[in-house]
C-alpha cells in the first residue's frame, strides 16, 4: 500500500484544527496549553498541513486537546485510506469544482455537503453511489471512474489544469 504522505499530512492537519475548533479555542489558546513554546505560524501550518509534525509534537498537542493519539491517528488513517471496502472515498471539492454538465446534482449536493462539514472528503457506500449514478444519468462504473479521477486530480474538473476558485 502506497502512502500519499501529503493528503495524510493535509487530513492530520484538518483533524487537530477540527477538535481545536471543537473546544472553542483559538490557536493562541491551544498554543498556550502546550508544553513546549512553538509559534502560532508552526500551529498554523501543522493545522493547513503544509508542515510535518513530529511523533512527540503530535503526541503534545493531542494532550493539549485531550485527545488519544491512537483515536486521532484511526481517524485520518480511515478517512487517508478507507479502511472500509464498502466504502469509496468522495473528494467532495473536486466534485464542485468539476464542469462536466452531467454532474450537476452531484455537484449540488457536494456545494451543500462542504457547507456542513470542516472535511473536504467524504465516505459513501455502494448503494448511495448507485443512486447517485441514478440522479446523474450515468451507469455506477462511469460515475465511479469520475470520481476517482476527481480524487487524483481535485480542482481541476474537465477544465485544462486550471484551479476554478469558488
Amino acid at each position: 500500500m502506497l502512502i500519499d504522505a501529503d493528503a495524510f499530512q493535509r487530513v492530520l492537519g484538518e483533524e487537530l484544527r477540527k477538535l481545536r475548533k471543537q473546544r472553542g479555542w483559538t490557536r493562541k489558546e491551544l498554543n498556550e496549553r502546550l508544553q513546549s513554546d512553538i509559534s502560532l505560524q508552526t500551529l498554523a501550518t501543522y493545522e493547513l498541513g503544509t508542515r510535518h509534525c513530529s511523533v512527540v509534537r503530535l503526541v503534545e498537542l493531542c494532550m493539549a486537546l485531550g485527545e488519544p493519539p491512537q483515536d486521532l491517528l484511526a481517524r485520518v488513517h480511515r478517512r487517508v485510506f478507507g479502511d472500509d471496502p464498502g466504502q469509496v472515498r468522495v473528494n467532495l471539492a473536486g466534485v464542485v469544482a468539476d464542469d462536466s454538465p452531467g454532474l450537476s446534482p452531484l455537484r449540488r449536493w457536494a456545494e451543500d455537503r462542504l457547507k456542513q462539514s470542516n472535511s473536504p472528503e467524504i465516505q459513501l457506500d455502494r448503494s448511495a453511489l448507485e443512486r447517485m449514478a441514478e440522479l446523474c444519468r450515468m451507469p455506477t462504473t462511469q460515475l465511479l471512474a469520475k470520481l476517482a479521477e476527481l480524487s487524483s486530480n481535485p480542482g481541476t474538473g474537465d477544465r485544462t489544469g486550471t484551479d476554478r476558485h469558488t
